[in-house]
């Protein structure tokens, strides 16, 4: 569930097409109460003043239209742990301490390996998944899967200054490197490339949301240099449980829907959904929109701010709110430093202090891979020019927005295939250019040469001819390990090839 992205076919820009909130929502939503019992002008979500963001991605993407930041997704996970404290303010120590010992603690640490990028200067980044765990909900839903699923990845970084904070989301399509991973049979996976998802699923063949967590860390950190703090992991049995909890959730689609692997049959016009109806509705992806992820990302947020919109309209219905809190944080698995109300609480309070123009949504600035692999017509490739600039900015706590990185993000490299490459050993160890020449391989380069350098050396270098520097960067930022190397002009080169002499600093896969 990610941000950002353009109306279905027939809605406004004012209202959302398939889902609205309850009529109780629309008498109640002027006030609210704040953890003092007194009552205020909302300003959050649907009440919230409109401030314009617009998702940035290749020339060959879709339009994109003007959207709101404060009704995105990033403000329904901050109003969702408020609720987690505020509901429990005044129902003692034993209801606390109960709803606080739901939050599964996973310590991923020792998985993670020593290969990871540096400390973020200033700042935290919690990687958010959204995981399509079928636990607990019977064989009438995705009985047929064999391992944890990720159906959702966002990077959140809550800037140094507190002021500021930016939400990137990494769709689920996005072909990536995937790094050796400790499967659920206590076997290291072989290192590949795939869509990103996959890597939770790796990490989760046997049930581990642990070992699904590590992959899905190290594959983020490993494909943007940036090194995630904390993470957390919300399952469909939260979603269903919540939405029941509030007796469902209004929607109102246009047409009727039918999508048998949604499992899913709605009428034309506004009903209540709930169940199976509720997670096949936020599912849905062939049978709506484009049938692309993308598509699917702008209906799972308004679904979930209506959702959190009526689960404040019942913060004074005891029954209803414990369900609604049960439930989601029967859900949640975090790092041991996030597993706890207050922490949760704490983290929702510096997201909802700030300013609605200092929040960001943005998604990482991508193209479809057909343009380098025509017969990939599922899955994106993200902008090296674009996706680079923005994680440098995450990297040194820098506030980013859409126009900073819409320059980068529309100038689209070489295709690989164009892109010829000489691959040298200077490491003095056995494998190193076979193995890299693979990689580049698999990215779609043309390797010429691999061979053994003269001389080892103490770092990478990568040279090129007068005229290839645009396809020497768009080497160095799509292999990773090379990302922020700049190449080097070589009079000695030959005419139309890039050489690439490994260092012991090129980090292996895994």
């Amino acid at each position: 569930m990610s941000e950002d992205i353009a109306a279905p076919e027939g809605c406004s820009s004012g209202r959302p097409c398939h889902v609205r909130p309850t009529r109780r929502h629309t008498r109640d939503r002027g006030h609210r109460t704040g953890p003092s019992g007194g009552a205020r002008r909302a300003r959050d979500l649907s009440a919230a003043p409109a401030v314009h963001r617009v998702e940035v991605r290749g020339k060959e993407s879709h339009p994109v239209r003007a959207v709101h930041p404060l009704r995105r997704i990033g403000r329904c996970i901050a109003l969702a742990a408020a609720l987690l404290v505020l509901g429990t303010a005044t129902t003692g120590g034993w209801l606390y301490t109960r709803l606080s010992g739901n939050i599964h603690g996973a310590a991923v640490d020792g998985a993670l390996g020593d290969n990871r990028p540096g400390s973020t200067r200033g700042g935290r980044n919690i990687l958010i998944i959204g995981s399509d765990s079928r636990a607990g909900l019977g064989d009438d839903y995705g009985a047929e899967l064999t391992s944890m699923q990720s159906d959702t990845l966002m990077l959140l970084h809550v800037g140094g200054s507190g002021k500021w904070a930016t939400v990137v989301s990494l769709p689920r399509d996005s072909w990536v490197r995937i790094p050796a991973c400790r499967q659920g049979d206590g076997t290291l996976s072989v290192p590949h490339s795939f869509k990103i998802n996959e890597a939770f699923a790796i990490g989760g063949s046997g049930g581990d949301s642990a070992r699904a967590a590590a992959c899905a860390i190290k594959t983020v950190e490993q494909n943007t240099r940036v090194r995630v703090d904390h993470f957390m992991i919300a399952d469909f049995r939260g979603f269903t449980g919540m939405v029941n909890a509030l007796g469902g959730v209004e929607i109102c689609p246009e047409r009727p829907i039918h999508d048998p692997k949604a499992r899913l049959d709605l009428a034309a016009g506004c009903q209540t959904v709930r169940d199976a109806q509720a997670l096949g509705y936020v599912r849905a992806r062939y049978s709506l929109g484009d049938g692309t992820d993308l598509g699917r990302i702008g209906r799972q947020q308004e679904f979930l701010r209506a959702l959190a919109a009526k689960a404040r309209s019942q913060l004074h219905h005891p029954r209803a709110l414990y369900g609604f809190l049960d439930s989601a944080t029967t859900s949640l698995t975090t790092d041991p430093a996030l597993a706890d109300l207050r922490r949760l609480y704490d983290l929702a309070s510096d997201i909802r202090g700030m300013a609605a123009d200092r929040i960001t949504f943005l998604t990482v600035p991508n193209y479809p891979r057909r343009r380098d692999v025509p017969g990939d017509t599922a899955n994106v490739v993200w902008n090296p020019p674009g996706a680079e600039r923005l994680f440098t900015a995450l990297t040194h706590d820098r506030e980013i927005t859409a126009d900073l990185l819409r320059e980068a993000s529309e100038r689209l490299p070489p295709t690989p295939d164009t892109v010829r490459v000489a691959v040298l050993n200077g490491t003095g160890v056995a494998g190193r250019a076979r193995e890299t020449a693979d990689r580049l391989r698999a990215l779609g380069f043309t390797v010429t040469t691999v061979a053994n350098a003269p001389a080892p050396v103490a770092a990478t270098t990568l040279t090129h001819p007068e005229g290839l520097a645009a396809q020497a960067l768009a080497l160095a930022a799509r292999l990773p390990g090379l990302t922020g190397l700049t190449p080097e002009l070589s009079a000695a080169a030959a005419p139309d090839t890039l050489t690439l002499t490994i260092g012991p600093d090129l980090p292996t896969p895994g």
